[in-house]
């Protein structure tokens, strides 16, 4: 259900250059009905053709993430420990596996809406929280909020609360869990794994 739910958060926030100078809320509205438009119309993605859905994102969601902030938050009290090599192939491996995870989930989309909350900015401010809440046909409302910073290329997303979880700080979990294991190295090598397991299954499902 998470699963479905991050696909979401992916789909939400694909956008053109023209968008970037929009308040975070505007934006995050205009692209979620543009994408959500766009994966009803295909039936590729709604028949679960995974890599058209991780060449969406590739080419629309990831210029807007920040994806360095994300793993240094991830990381925690870890990430100043990193070499500036670690700090690099982390970062890639880690946006390789949400873009593999939820470009998956993506697939499994099934008709849910999106309804936006109320938004208030004061001037000059460059770090908000846009809230929505996705409703499921037959299924429990779930809050999906999302935490952007100003850049001087625009907002960008560092963080994902749904249904009260922290994508970032349900990472920092387990990524605690592999440095305290194997080191930092050891996390990268067990992400990197599991992003090999990923790709592996995508290529036996497209033999089928």
């Amino acid at each position: 259900m998470m699963k479905k739910i991050i696909a979401l958060i992916f789909a939400t926030l694909v956008a053109v250059t023209a968008q970037a100078q929009e308040t975070p809320d505007v934006l995050i509205k205009q692209v979620t009905e543009d994408v959500l438009e766009i994966v009803r119309n295909d039936k590729d993605i709604q028949a679960g053709n995974t890599q058209k859905a991780i060449d969406l994102v590739d080419k629309k969601v990831l210029p807007h993430f920040d994806f360095l902030h994300m793993t240094a938050l991830a990381l925690g009290k870890d990430w100043r420990k990193a070499t500036p090599q670690q700090q690099q192939q982390l970062t890639a491996e880690f946006k390789t596996l949400l873009v593999r995870t939820y470009s998956n989930a993506l697939t499994g989309y099934k008709n849910q809406k999106v309804v936006y909350k109320p938004f208030k900015m004061n001037a000059g401010e460059t770090d908000v929280l846009v809230r929505t809440e996705v409703l499921q046909p037959g299924s429990k409302a779930v809050q999906l909020d999302y935490s952007l910073e100003k850049k001087e290329s625009g907002w960008k997303v560092y963080d994902v609360t749904v249904a009260g979880i922290s994508l970032v700080t349900n990472y920092r979990d387990q990524f605690a869990q592999e440095v305290r294991n194997g080191g930092v190295d050891g996390l990268i090598a067990t992400v990197a794994a599991k992003n090999k397991s990923l790709e592996s299954n995508l290529a036996k499902a497209e033999k089928k």
